[in-house]
């Protein structure tokens, strides 16, 4: 009697499309994070020192002694209703949207959002627009899927429209990914100009928007501009958030507000991968938002994160007068031009001195030199932050 087969060794080992997923340069990123002799600009960690520990215990406390036994049961593939109703709510707060929690779907972070997005809507070869420079998660998501990536410019106000336009003449695209506040990694934010510039070119083209929200309430200041998903209620819009750059990066609840047209197709999807996101956590999460804890939270982040980034902008601008940048309205990144050095040699230059920076050249696919690195604010004390941009500013200028 024949024994088990076995998949052939060698080239045939693994899927094909493996061989046409990049390298994980996430990985390598974190670990620069962790080297305590580092002062690094690396990472897109939030600081931990912000995460509200007794808080949080708390409401795990009162969930397991309220709801212990729910709270340990399998969840719903929508996730938990009382949290999907406070997501509901806070659309209506923040973006004037009349969704209910049905339109809400929870996930295993925002990195899930994407990945689920790739297998209901993408084949081999689909074109999917992606701003130039883009978010490195989204790249390596979709990129699974084999897409056909094209870049869309970004200019300091969002994207280059006139180029937006001709691309979707030449070839509609399935997808349009972008980051529309404090996009990572570029630290910029649309204008409410762009915003409406891009819902009216994508009207009637069948092109899909991924509005992703994950540094949205992390903004600078009392102005705000709409959503791409406020200002085209019609058009086809999906609404990507995340609780993972607001409050604890390691709870992984992230959440899609869908179309009604894509609601049996992502629950589908999500009923054949994981099933359903974790209950315990969907419990605590909404245990601790509900006793006001966010908005303690959220102040909090957004007092830090304003103040670690004058810090930066105010160091570059006395050290490093010759290298661009615009000012972030908002979040934890900022996009530093390294004008006559390649960006790979100045992320070798800053590590020479023990400083991270990730060069510019990750963030577009293919992937091209782009004389650039971003830096990222989250994790560093404003001395760190003067002090590291000090070394850099000699190792650079010995390059020119």
């Amino acid at each position: 009697m024949p024994g088990p087969t076995t998949k052939p060794h060698g080239k045939n080992l693994f899927a094909s499309r493996m061989a046409k997923t990049p390298k994980s340069f996430i990985r390598e990123i974190l670990k620069m994070t962790e080297k305590p002799e580092v002062i690094s600009f690396a990472g897109g960690l939030p600081n931990p020192s912000l995460f509200a520990v007794e808080e949080l215990a708390t409401a795990a406390r009162d969930v397991m002694a309220d709801a212990g036994r729910a709270a340990l049961q399998y969840s719903t593939t929508e996730g938990y209703l009382p949290l999907r109703e406070f997501i509901a709510e806070r659309y209506r707060q923040r973006l004037g949207l009349s969704v209910g929690p049905d339109e809400i779907l929870i996930t295993n972070g925002s990195q899930q959002c994407l990945d689920l997005i790739g297998k209901v809507f993408l084949d081999p070869g689909d074109p999917v627009f992606i701003e130039r420079p883009g978010y490195l998660g989204a790249i390596q998501a979709f990129s699974l899927y084999e897409s056909a990536f094209r870049p869309v410019p970004l200019l300091d106000d969002g994207p280059d429209i006139d180029c937006l336009k001709a691309m979707l003449e030449e070839t509609p695209a399935r997808l349009f990914y972008g980051v529309p506040n404090a996009q990572n990694p570029s630290g910029i934010t649309y204008s409410e100009e762009k915003r409406r510039a891009i819902a009216a070119a994508l009207a009637d083209t069948g092109t899909i928007f991924v509005e992703d929200d994950a540094y949205g309430e992390l903004r600078f200041g009392e102005s705000s501009v709409p959503a791409l998903k406020s200002i085209d209620r019609e058009s086809r819009v999906l609404y990507l958030g995340s609780f993972s750059q607001l409050l604890f990066p390691g709870m992984r609840i992230g959440y899609v507000l869908m179309p009604e047209e894509t609601r049996k197709e992502f629950l589908s999807v999500l009923e054949r991968t994981s099933g359903s996101t974790s209950s315990l956590v969907q419990h605590v999460i909404n245990a601790f938002i509900e006793d006001r804890s966010l908005e303690v939270s959220l102040d909090l982040a957004r007092n830090s994160m304003a103040s670690r980034m004058r810090a930066l902008c105010k160091s570059l601008d006395a050290l490093l007068p010759r290298m661009p940048f615009e000012i972030p309205q908002g979040g934890i990144y900022l996009w530093l031009g390294t004008p006559g050095i390649s960006g790979d040699l100045a992320a070798e230059a800053a590590k020479r001195v023990g400083v991270g920076v990730v060069p510019g050249r990750l963030f577009s696919y293919p992937e091209e030199d782009i004389q650039a690195v971003r830096l990222s604010v989250s994790r560093l004390s404003t001395v760190m932050i003067r002090e590291a941009i000090g070394r850099v500013a000699s190792a650079w200028n010995a390059l020119t």
